[in-house]
């Protein structure tokens, strides 16, 4: 009983939201699809409201480039305000959706998208993007109102096809800035011992065993995000995770199972732990003078600076960081996750210019090469175009990195390096469930007792988070 109210409580919401968000019959195909003006941006003077969640320093970069923008557009006023997190972002739109007070443009994640999408209240982008419209800005240069061939083709294609993991071919998001996981290891460490750096599973477990035989008090791996590892490995191995039609939630199969057994034997000798089994980032574990510490951590490339160690009494660091791909099932075909944010664009039925004039600005920062290369200069997040090597400033950035100082493009090199690897998972209402499910599975897996039937109790996760993805996804 208490999950048929739910279900028609979940109905009733998305039902409300979908009359209020509006949809007008002359914009608006195939649940949302959003149909250019003849005229496209007709010169309207329109203020855009964009949600993010830059800091200061990041916001300072964005006005910087929207004085730039207004010189072509004086006419498009942008208003933009950091709120939180990507989840409080994504929580104030899902309410302020009911009331039809949404912003114009806002920083996503997919599964962000697909519940804004259940109000049909986002803008999806083909249209815009293959518009031949022709459009003047201010200063009389005459350019089309969609991407050129160029343009598309300068975008990593990994974070571009971000925007088409709906299971529609739509496009809904472009992307703005991103970051994958890597490896970082004690490269002085790994120097003194002779040890290589593991490219594939199964040489990492090689690798902590020597170095739990150099340092036996040692935990030679953290892994921050258990439910990146988890689709990750699904994503190597070629198994099942999700879809975003039909069945959604397809995870429990032997495959998932016999690669959650096997980092639970590792877990039981010693060798891994992670952000949940730890207690915090295990970048901590990573830097750690005393006590227990590991010597290689997987984590985000954006979250670099905290991979660092601190400086001995000369102002030296205490060891040197090295970065590398994470492991593969096979190296010769790898797979990482693609992750930050990308933007999204919410319809107006009363004004559709307000969309166009989004999309001008979104389209700005997305293809303008100099934004994107001072932008990851600030943020440590890789840029979204192949071309910044060609800006001098951001080839000299990526010349000097290194695991000190200059860590943040190191870790942005290895980023782009492995720019044909990337992965996205499918998006539906839902995905986020899924995703923390297998994050909370690999935790438990890791950790809980067995009572002396391993496959049983890892037979009980995968069927209890199954169980907890239908019941809230």
């Amino acid at each position: 009983m208490k999950k048929i109210l739910a279900l028609l409580l979940a109905v009733t919401i998305v039902l409300s939201m979908g009359m209020m968000a509006g949809c007008s019959g002359s914009n608006n195909r195939n649940a949302g699809e959003f149909v250019v003006p003849e005229e496209g941006y007709d010169g309207s003077a329109v203020e855009i409201t964009f949600y993010h969640t830059m800091g200061a320093a990041l916001r300072d970069v964005l006005d910087k480039y929207i004085l730039k923008f207004n010189e072509m557009y004086p006419n498009i006023t942008i208003k933009h305000s950091q709120v939180g997190g990507y989840d409080d972002v994504r929580d104030q739109i899902k309410t302020e959706i009911t009331v039809g007070s949404q912003p114009d443009i806002a920083y996503c994640y997919p599964d962000h998208v697909a519940l804004y999408n259940k109000a049909r209240a986002v803008a999806t982008l083909d249209g815009l993007i293959d518009s031949q419209i022709k459009v003047k800005d201010a200063k009389g240069n005459e350019t089309i109102l969609g991407l050129t061939a160029e343009q598309k083709a300068d975008f990593i294609e990994g974070y571009y096809n971000e925007g088409k993991s709906y299971g529609d071919g739509l496009m809904y998001t472009m992307p703005m800035s991103k970051s994958t996981e890597v490896l970082y290891y004690n490269k002085t460490f790994f120097d003194k011992h002779g040890l290589t750096v593991p490219k594939t599973w199964k040489e990492l477990e090689e690798t902590c065993a020597k170095i739990k035989e150099i340092d036996p008090d040692s935990i030679p791996l953290g892994y921050d995000s258990e439910a990146n590892w988890f689709i990750t490995m699904c994503e190597q191995y070629g198994s099942p995770y999700t879809s975003a039609t039909g069945d959604h939630y397809l995870f429990n199969n032997d495959k998932n199972k016999e690669f959650v057994k096997m980092f639970r034997e590792w877990y039981q000798k010693g060798y891994l732990t992670t952000q949940e089994l730890y207690g915090a980032y295990t970048s901590g574990l990573f830097t750690a003078t005393e006590g227990s510490k590991s010597y290689m951590s997987i984590g985000s490339t954006g979250g670099a600076n905290h991979q660092r160690p601190g400086k001995d009494t000369s102002g030296e660091y205490l060891f040197d960081v090295g970065i590398a791909q994470i492991p593969q099932v096979d190296a010769s075909k790898p797979k990482v996750i693609s992750q930050g944010p990308s933007l999204v664009l919410f319809k107006n039925a009363a004004n559709p210019q307000k969309v166009v004039a989004s999309w001008l600005f979104v389209k700005y920062l997305t293809t303008t090469v100099e934004f994107q290369a001072e932008f990851s200069m600030t943020s440590g997040y890789a840029p979204v175009l192949k071309s910044v090597d060609t800006i001098p400033a951001y080839a000299d950035f990526l010349a000097n990195a290194n695991g000190g100082d200059n860590i943040t493009a190191l870790s942005t090199k290895v980023a782009l390096e492995q720019k044909d690897a990337y992965y996205v998972s499918p998006a539906f209402v839902g995905s986020s469930t899924a995703r923390d499910e297998v994050g909370a599975l690999m935790t438990a897996a890791l950790a809980n007792a067995d009572n002396g039937d391993v496959n049983a109790l890892i037979d009980g996760l995968f069927k209890a988070a199954i169980d907890e993805c239908e019941y809230n996804g």
